[in-house]
């Protein structure tokens, strides 16, 4: 096998929750272009039309998969949908995620509860439901969870958040483990100070525009685009023996202070 074969998705499915949009979906668009067939999903149907166009405009393979993550008890079912659209699906990337600011004294329990729903007991249903199809069917297969610089440390007004991407950043190891005797690779993408919709309103701030570059290493805010090579490697066999791991995106904050 060569070096760029290893890279190759062709023939693979994918499907990326929050893939119409942002991070999403510049994850969706590099494994596209490694030959995966992808399903985006997001409950914006205009948005995922949007996206999968764009796909296919590059001349890749992109099917719709709208269904509402905060509504857990009907996850297994809107992932046995898709898996049978897909014939299968032999990557999972759980990246959809939600913020929600404001002191910790002062959140309302409900949003707390919302938050969980959507960052962290999501992603949990959806892993057991991939683990459980590949084990059935004896398949080996790469699930990726997108986690967070809040994986490691935290800033003010973002106590659910970073809450729960620190739990991501030990499921990685949890399920790596639990489900390495199946050839189920897990591992996880930390993105640093990205600019999507979701930032926009801090990238508007020049202050805090200012002090993101001055703070990144690389000295920029990250793209979509910069993740589609991490999120390739971590779905191909050319990462065939790392699991447990992340690799932070973040234009090296986390390696200085």
């Amino acid at each position: 096998m060569s070096n760029l074969e290893a890279f190759d998705l062709t023939g693979k499915t994918a499907l990326i929750t929050g893939g119409n949009t942002g991070i999403g979906l510049g994850i969706a668009k590099g494994l596209a272009r490694a030959g995966a067939k992808v399903a985006l999903h997001g409950r914006d149907e205009a948005k995922l039309t949007q996206a999968c166009d764009e796909i296919a405009a590059m001349g890749g393979e992109a099917i719709a998969a709208p269904f509402d993550l905060e509504d857990n008890e009907s996850l297994p079912e809107a992932y046995a949908q898709i898996s049978k659209r897909l014939g299968g699906v032999d990557v999972l990337v759980n990246n959809a995620g939600m913020q929600c600011r404001g002191r910790a004294d002062q959140i309302a329990l409900e949003d707390f509860n919302r938050i969980l729903k959507v960052n962290l007991t999501a992603p949990y249903v959806l892993s057991q439901c991939y683990a459980r199809e590949r084990i059935a069917e004896g398949k080996e297969g790469s699930l990726i969870l997108i986690a967070s610089l809040m994986s490691e440390a935290s800033r003010p007004t973002t106590s659910p958040y970073t809450a729960t991407k620190g739990a991501i950043r030990q499921l990685v190891k949890a399920f790596a483990v639990d489900w390495a005797d199946f050839g189920i690779r897990v591992n996880g993408i930390g993105p640093g100070y990205i600019q999507t919709g979701m930032t926009q309103p801090l990238l508007d701030k020049p202050d805090f525009d200012a002090w993101v570059k001055q703070r990144t290493p690389l000295g920029r805010w990250g793209q979509p685009q910069d993740f589609e090579g991490a999120v390739t490697f971590l779905a191909s066999n050319a990462s065939r023996f790392i699991t447990g791991q992340i690799i932070y995106v973040d234009g090296g904050w986390l390696a200085t202070f």
